[in-house]
């Protein structure tokens, strides 16, 4: 380009502005210059406060059925824990009452229901420990074993040649945990040493 087209060029340049110019010209030209008025703030603070407001007190009323919701939740739960422990225990007791029509059936002689009886009996308690068992009860082990007053409630003391002192000689009542926890505490026979000393 010659030296005469880009004074030229800068002229047009300077005369015109640039297109950012332009816009910005254009922009600042078109503004309004009005101001609301105090009055016209207010009431758009004050409509906006009664939103927030009506808000608010829809989220409060939204907990609190919430809240509501879960307390009877809460309480069917509470008052139908039990509900799977008795339905298994229900075989149980339908194995209980046919050992006892076993035992009482007519036209059978006395030792042949008697061994039916203990026969259903065996099974039923059987089926009762594995239930026990599913929901983790399991008994405590102390025939045997040295007292432990934290698991075992000493009824009586027994002379044993068997058993060392302190130790469990029989048991009237079986222990039983439920989990980690101590459900039953044994009542046992605990040992005094042989009868010698």
């Amino acid at each position: 380009m010659s030296e005469e087209k880009k004074n030229e060029q800068m002229v047009t340049d300077q005369d015109l502005g640039t297109p950012e110019n332009l816009v910005v010209e254009e922009a600042v030209a078109e503004e309004p210059a009005e101001e609301k008025t105090t009055e016209e703030l207010l009431e758009e603070a004050r409509a906006e406060a009664a939103a927030w407001q009506d808000r608010a007190l829809r989220v409060a009323a939204d907990f609190e059925n919430f809240k509501k919701r879960m307390e009877r939740e809460q309480a069917a739960v509470f008052k139908y824990h039990g509900e799977q422990i008795f339905r298994d225990l229900l075989p149980v007791v339908d194995n209980l009452e046919r050992a006892v029509d076993q035992g009482h059936a007519p036209g059978v002689d006395a030792e042949q229901g008697l061994k039916a009886l203990l026969e259903g009996v065996d099974l039923t308690l059987k089926s009762l420990r594995a239930t026990l068992e599913k929901f983790e009860v399991k008994p405590i082990a102390s025939v045997g074993e040295p007292f432990d007053p934290t698991i075992q409630e000493a009824l009586t003391m027994e002379a044993s040649d068997t058993v060392p002192a302190n130790h469990v000689v029989g048991e009237f009542e079986k222990g039983y945990r439920y989990k980690d926890r101590l459900l039953r505490a044994a009542r046992v026979i605990v040992s005094s040493g042989s009868a010698d000393s």
